[in-house]
């Protein structure tokens, strides 16, 4: 059986951060509230010193872990080969970056390290020797478009095998589930003009297969409002979504990679009242994940494209959680 153990980023809040509504306190302190046990922090987001550690940001760490019962347990990397104007920056610059990444999150105390694939797989592997110094468990985020069985994923998965490292490994992000689209998406799309007919339209092009610039001239030419084309976007984007027949696939691809997955991401995108995800099936993905061996962290995350904050979101994605979990 699984032993799976709730969490938060504190991503979840970056709205309220952002508008000075919380400060860090604030944040740990609502993700004990709505039931965490331990949280992941974004280095580029709420580290004064990114992406370095002071000593003093180090104290307040440890002082509220001893006041609310939480502290960092997953560390998000930002692995950006944009930095520069002129050019990307090399694998050799990106494996450096990712090198004090790891020694900032082992100095927080968090032995999951989340990398995004903007690290190459060749500068993933050469990786493993400092995850391993430094104690840290890196793992590849299975970022929507992505799925666990997708090529891009299988090349990192490869690099996994051929170095033996336990140190390099996945992190799934549950947004590579989803199965209809974005609701936040949907309502602003509505609110800016669009037809519910037109979005449909879209919505079905996406699940056909459809070639973005096929659908958007179907759209235009049937009349759709030009606001349209945001949401078309994301579709065949970071909130892409496919049939529900194929998710018995894409769920038994998890589980093939299973044994290398480091931590999981609950994202999710709204939540109803009665803690309803529109577009992600957790219900299928919690009652597949629960019967497996997985053993750490799952850490819910939030994406507040509706800039509501995600205080009580994040309260109903815990509860939800624990329901289909059986906790």
């Amino acid at each position: 059986m699984s032993n799976i153990k709730l969490g938060a980023t504190l991503f979840c809040y970056g709205t309220e951060y952002a508008r000075y509504q919380y400060d860090f306190e604030e944040c740990v302190k609502q993700a004990a509230l709505a039931g965490a046990t331990g949280y992941e922090i974004v280095g580029t987001q709420m580290i004064p010193s990114y992406p370095n550690v002071s000593d003093e940001f180090l104290g307040l760490v440890n002082s509220l872990k001893a006041k609310y019962g939480i502290g960092p347990v997953g560390y998000g990397a930002n692995n950006d080969k944009g930095m520069r104007h002129d050019r990307n920056l090399t694998d050799d610059e990106m494996l450096a970056d990712a090198i004090i990444d790891l020694k900032t999150a082992n100095k927080l105390g968090c032995k999951v390290m989340r990398v995004q694939y903007m690290l190459s797989p060749e500068a993933f592997g050469r990786l493993a020797p400092y995850a391993e110094l430094y104690d840290v468990k890196a793992g590849i985020e299975i970022h929507n478009p992505e799925t666990p069985t997708s090529p891009k994923m299988m090349k990192y998965l490869e690099v996994i095998k051929r170095t033996g490292s336990k140190h390099l490994g996945f992190v799934p992000d549950f947004g590579c589930f989803s199965i209809a689209p974005n609701k936040p998406h949907w309502d602003k799309a509505l609110a800016a003009g669009v037809k519910e007919e037109h979005l449909q339209m879209a919505a079905e092009f996406r699940y056909q297969g459809v070639d973005i610039e096929e659908a958007r001239k179907k759209l235009m030419e049937a009349g759709a409002h030009p606001a349209i084309n945001g949401t078309l976007q994301g579709m065949y984007g970071f909130v892409q979504f496919n049939p529900k027949e194929k998710l018995p696939e894409l769920l038994n691809g998890l589980k093939e990679i299973l044994p290398y997955c480091f931590e999981m991401h609950g994202k999710f995108h709204y939540l109803s009242e009665d803690c309803v995800e529109p577009s992600i099936p957790y219900e299928e993905i919690l009652g597949m994940l629960k019967d497996t061996e997985f053993d750490g962290y799952l850490i819910c995350e939030y994406e507040d494209e509706l800039f509501c904050g995600g205080t009580e979101f994040t309260r109903r994605q815990i509860a939800m959680e624990k329901k289909f979990l059986g906790m």
